[in-house]
């Protein structure tokens, strides 16, 4: 099997530290430069290797000296846009799991996909608890009327809500065809108790310590109620599916959304 060679943007992020060493771990995927706003070296060193990689703030220069088959993005939704279509136009292909990203934004990548004969892969979560648990409640929602989400978050995310949440509802939605019943509160004593809606889903953000990430789909019915739970411990759980994003999207063309399309849920 050929090397996958890689470049990180956001290297130095939490996430980007996590998929450097998720990627040293497997033989056939090569990191080949690394990516940060503000640099002021030349090479970044490996603390799980005696290795030095290039190390760079410009990407579109790295991707010139460098070859490269997929650019990994963990940064934020502006920085993953700039950084989408430098890639896509030197056809190299890209796996983002950066959240935030707008429907615009992905008709962009999608555009730029085509454009340019490139894969690109957006997930909103690559952890697998989390997307079993996305498909399992749109297996749900068409037999529920009424749901709620419960998102929860370590409390520096600056984003609310979550990306996954968002995702969630909107699957949950596709599903079942038609809004969900979103009971309205007469008195509100404190604004936005209720959190916020999509098409009758209400949603809930917590941010404290003590989580990193979680997500509860609680779907109500005639004298039941249903609950699906994730919980995400550590940013490991989000490795392997970043690693199958790498090899997986060298071999599409297009935008492929969502880890559960390369699991064939």
């Amino acid at each position: 099997m050929d090397h996958i060679k890689i470049v990180i943007n956001g290297a130095l992020g939490k996430m980007g530290r996590q998929v450097i060493k998720a990627v040293l771990s497997k033989p056939e995927l090569d990191i080949v430069g690394a990516v940060e706003e503000k640099v002021t070296q030349q090479y970044l060193p490996l603390l799980e290797t005696s290795e030095l990689i290039p190390f760079s703030s410009d990407l579109n220069s790295l991707l010139e000296s460098h070859k490269t088959d997929v650019v990994v993005d963990f940064t934020n939704a502006t920085a993953a846009m700039a950084a989408a279509r430098i890639a896509t136009k030197r056809k190299v292909n890209m796996v983002i799991g950066t959240t935030g990203l707008s429907e615009e934004n992905l008709r962009e990548i999608e555009r730029l996909c085509q454009a340019n004969n490139v894969g690109v892969m957006v997930a909103p979560n690559f952890s697998l608890g989390a997307v079993l648990l996305m498909h399992l409640s749109k297996i749900a929602a068409k037999f529920f009327d009424y749901a709620e989400i419960i998102e929860m978050h370590h409390e520096k995310k600056i984003d609310a809500p979550s990306g996954t949440a968002i995702a969630t509802a909107k699957a949950m939605l596709e599903a079942r065809g038609k809004p969900f019943i979103y009971p309205k509160t007469e008195k509100e004593t404190i604004n936005n108790t209720r959190g916020g809606q999509i098409e009758g889903i209400a949603i809930h953000s917590m941010r404290l310590p003590g989580f990193m990430a979680g997500q509860e789909v609680i779907l109500g019915g005639l004298g039941e109620a249903l609950s699906l739970r994730s919980e995400t411990i550590s940013r490991e759980s989000y490795m392997s599916g970043v690693n199958l994003a790498i090899k997986e999207i060298t071999k599409h063309k297009g935008l492929v959304y969502g880890l559960d399309t390369l699991l064939k849920l």
